[in-house]
């Protein structure tokens, strides 16, 4: 999808074009692989840095096309979101220092996006989520005003037909309906991507797919979203269902989410794997088709497979194939999609480190990984690691292994061999698994998240707490250190101002609600057994239609005569309400003025929370 002239596919007069381009292009990769053309010589390493912009409150802030706009295009570009950028770094040979390079070039790089930023009093933070991300900030006004992701959205809703839905499950609940895919910018990852010999493609593939639970378990750093604990690695969950094509049915389904681990083992050479993906997938995209692959290919250039590009750029498998070309020689990649950005750089650095170690430190007793384990439990392993972080247990050859204990005695040991097999400087080896084994011994960047944010909520307010969780995340990375020596948010890194302040940083949003057919008595009980004062009303939709107070109930509870009256005799019809977008001191004035002490918080007619005199 980096292509920027692109069309929607669906109803597109030149869909046929398009599909004989994915054809040639097939072909020509085929041909490409008989005639051994592909580099096999040198093998590289690479990265893609998301980060999010933030505003003086620690909020996304919707500058990036300005902020792009003054930064050089060869390492910098846009993403779906306007509060998110993205750095391709250059691709560096796998040997000596190439680390501790990409290390040096990564920080250079946001240095530089840091220092065009100030022009506009934002700042950059890495982090898998934002903690400060909230629905307001998922509007269509906050995506990147480009053709490309104007018309992804379009596809994809299109196909759907429905809203998409978002339910992630973990201490806390999330559960919501969303008009596009703006969700999908809540993620920012840190891509790593490690050169391949196509000729033992399934045997790597697969290898990869074996040791993604392990290794995403020391390196989650993702679990708030919007105020709730969700899963270790919630982007693992969020991004599937962001840009789910699927919609929900009376009818049982067996299709694919576009994005996923996938449901069987890498079989065949990279060909079947890519027709497999057309297959399973439908295209979404188009483009403008100048050459013919096949063409191209007999005039001794190397095509740039344009259309299956395209196609590829859309299905997003957590460990992704990807094709290109360097120094004239076609050559194919593996993209670790799973990482998260953040905590630190160097922590960056060194969960890459750790994965491509493991991936080229592959013990002869796990070549064919396919006939010695299930492919269920290595999505299982998976799937627990992006649940449980460091607290998850794998399925490991005939064991049920911790985390801990799989890194420590397995995998790290495994990460020195493939490093050293490599060439890699020792003292880069050294320095960065040293990282990884010290993070195993403290806590990961989720652990570190989910316990400030429970602290800090012992004296502030949710909304505060995360703006004060995101400054603190600031406030580390800016000095360089590695997550295993963060210490918890003191609650000062950030002051709260006093003035400007809206009601959604104030409102209660775990409200007690009631129905206006409910049992008045068991309503009234209800107030009395929670020293409730205020219960919002909603009709059969849903929709507020009025207010029980603890004034209005008092007097009626105290007489004698039967309680089967119905709510609606008694509630409040002519309610005072505002929006979270409502100025703090406006609403206070409001309640003053009205001699009330409780506004419904509204968005339309639905509740969306509520404010006390208390909350002031």
């Amino acid at each position: 999808m980096g292509e920027l002239n692109v069309e929607k596919l669906i109803g597109n007069p030149n869909k046929g074009l398009y599909l004989k381009q994915l054809m040639a292009d097939i072909k020509a990769l085929e041909m490409m692989l008989e005639q051994n053309m592909f580099e096999k010589d040198i093998l590289r390493v690479g990265v893609e840095q998301e980060f999010c912009l933030v505003n003086k409150e620690w909020e996304p802030v919707s500058n990036a096309d300005k902020i792009l706009a003054k930064l050089d295009s060869r390492y910098f570009t846009s993403e779906l979101a306007l509060y998110n950028l993205e750095i391709n770094l250059e691709p560096l040979e796998f040997k000596g220092e190439c680390f501790s390079e990409l290390h040096k070039n990564l920080n250079a790089l946001l240095d530089q996006v840091q220092e065009v930023a100030n022009e506009f009093d934002t700042k950059l933070v890495l982090t898998g989520i934002l903690p400060t991300i909230e629905t307001r900030h998922l509007d269509l006004s906050y995506m990147t005003p480009l053709k490309r992701y104007k018309v992804l959205n379009e596809a994809i809703t299109e196909i759907r037909k429905n809203d998409i839905e978002l339910h992630i499950k973990g201490v806390d609940e999330l559960n919501l309906k969303h008009d596009s895919i703006l969700y999908e910018g809540c993620n920012t990852s840190f891509q790593s991507h490690l050169q391949i010999d196509p000729d033992n493609f399934a045997d790597t593939y697969n290898w990869a797919q074996a040791i993604a639970g392990p290794v995403l378990s020391i390196c989650t750093n993702s679990p708030i979203l919007m105020g709730r604990e969700l899963w270790e690695e919630s982007r693992i969950a969020l991004f599937a269902q962001s840009i789910d094509t699927r919609a929900s049915t009376f009818i049982l389904n067996e299709r694919e989410s576009r994005v996923g681990f996938g449901n069987e083992w890498a079989q065949g050479n990279v060909i079947d794997f890519f027709k497999d993906s057309v297959i399973r997938f439908r295209s979404l995209v188009t483009s403008d088709f100048k050459t013919d692959s096949i063409m191209e290919l007999e005039r001794g250039n190397i095509p740039k497979l344009k259309a299956l590009k395209l196609h590829n750029g859309t299905v997003y498998k957590w460990n992704r194939l990807c094709y290109g070309t360097s120094n004239g020689k076609p050559h194919l990649r593996l993209e670790n999609r799973y990482l998260p950005a953040g905590p630190s750089t160097a922590d960056e650095i060194a969960n890459m480190m750790f994965w491509v170690g493991v991936m080229k430190g592959r013990p002869k007793e796990f070549d064919n990984i396919h006939t010695k384990m299930d492919f269920k439990d290595a999505k299982s392993n998976f799937f627990n690691a992006a649940r449980y972080g460091m607290a998850a247990q794998f399925y490991w050859g005939d064991s049920l292994i911790s985390s801990h204990d799989l890194i420590l005695d397995h995998l790290l040991p495994m990460a020195y061999r493939g490093l050293y097999s490599m060439n890699v400087a020792p003292k880069d080896a050294e320095h960065y698994l040293r990282i990884i084994k010290r993070r195993v011994r403290s806590a990961n960047g989720s652990r570190w998240m989910v316990e400030g944010f429970r602290k800090l909520q012992k004296d502030f307010k949710i909304s505060d707490a995360l703006k004060i969780l995101t400054a603190t995340i600031y406030e580390r990375q800016q000095k360089g250190y590695t997550i295993d020596a963060w210490q918890l948010p003191r609650g000062d890194e950030f002051k709260i101002p006093k003035s400007d302040r809206k009601v959604g940083e104030r409102m209660n949003i775990r409200t007690i609600t009631a129905q206006e057919n409910d049992s008045l008595e068991l309503v009234l009980r209800m107030m009395q057994w929670k020293n409730i004062h205020h219960v919002p009303i909603l009709d059969n939709h849903m929709d507020l239609v009025g207010l029980l107070t603890w004034t209005d109930v008092g007097k009626y509870l105290d007489r004698t005569e039967d309680h089967g009256e119905n709510i609606k005799n008694i509630m409040q019809r002519e309610l005072v309400t505002v929006t979270a977008s409502t100025p703090l001191e406006e609403a206070q004035k409001l309640m003053q003025n009205r001699k009330i002490n409780c506004l419904p918080v509204v968005k339309e007619k639905k509740l969306v929370g509520i404010i006390t005199s208390n909350d002031f």
